[in-house]
């Protein structure tokens, strides 16, 4: 497995274990499409901090560097970040572009 723990609560994928950590994950997942470079990513990262810590039992929080992952990210039409795309069951069912509060990334989950 190729993911890292960049916090308590926050994974780093990429493309080899996207699949096991995202598609087949028995929770919700939150994907951060990231980029080290852009100022409103470094802005969010707090903010993913305070949500993967209010739904750590019931949801998962990971994030993706698109200069690293850049397939990753052109496989699900990244054109801007920050991107925060939520799954349900391996499937996407809302997307997220920009900055966004707390409560407005929750409520999408």
């Amino acid at each position: 497995m190729n993911a890292t723990i960049t916090n308590k609560q926050i994974l780093e994928v990429d493309g080899a274990d996207f699949e096991s950590e995202v598609l087949k994950s028995d929770r919700p997942v939150l994907v951060a499409f990231l980029a080290p470079w852009s100022q409103p990513c470094r802005e969010i990262k707090p903010i993913l901090e305070r949500v993967a810590a209010n739904c750590a039992e019931r949801a998962k929080v990971v994030k993706v560097n698109i200069d690293k992952h850049g397939t990753l990210g052109a496989n699900y039409r990244i054109d801007f970040v920050p991107a925060l795309l939520c799954f349900v069951n391996g499937n996407e069912c809302a997307r997220i572009v920009g900055l966004a509060s707390k409560e407005e990334i929750l409520s999408k989950l």
